[in-house]
């Protein structure tokens, strides 16, 4: 049994939480989410908690409920704080800037890539090395920062790319003579 699907999830105030057959919605001040929930998976709503629990004693059962109330948990969190990924740029002559609605970066190839921005998602630029993303829905906010990330991940030779804040890049040695 998962520790983690057995705790109920609490919806806070300002928030409301409708479960209609295997849909979960949460509706907020930044926004609206909703998750469909497996089949496996029983979902209530009753006084302010969200309850998930296994239909059947399975073992497909026993492992998706615990996803499923981490998922309701990051509905919560999402509509009432929202959710933020940091990108920092290292190299020389690379650089992001905001272009009307687009991101513009230039990491050493011969154009500059343009990123468009998807809808639900919000890209700012405090530094030209840094790249803020945030939104509602963690998985696009995580989806959007791998995309950036992804033109020019970070080398191990001298560390240029994009990466993660916080990121450890595993340095290598050069070549020897």
């Amino acid at each position: 049994m998962s520790r983690i699907g057995k705790k109920p999830v609490t919806v806070p105030s300002g928030v409301t939480a409708t479960v209609d057959g295997q849909t979960v919605k949460m509706k907020g001040p930044k926004g609206q989410l909703q998750f469909l929930v497996h089949d496996d998976v029983e979902v209530k709503f009753e006084n302010g908690q969200v309850k998930v629990a296994p239909r059947a004693e399975t073992k497909r059962a026993r492992s998706l409920y615990g996803t499923a109330r981490a998922q309701i948990a990051n509905l919560v969190e999402g509509v009432t704080k929202g959710f933020e990924k940091k990108l920092e740029i290292t190299g020389v002559g690379y650089r992001a800037a905001m272009q009307g609605k687009n991101l513009q970066l230039a990491l050493g190839y011969s154009h500059d890539v343009v990123y468009q921005i998807p809808e639900g998602i919000t890209i700012a630029v405090p530094k030209p090395t840094e790249i803020t993303i945030t939104g509602i829905d963690p998985q696009r906010v995580g989806q959007v920062a791998a995309e950036i990330r992804a033109y020019r991940p970070p080398e191990p030779y001298k560390g240029k790319g994009v990466k993660y804040a916080g990121e450890f890049i595993f340095r290598k040695e050069g070549k020897k003579k």
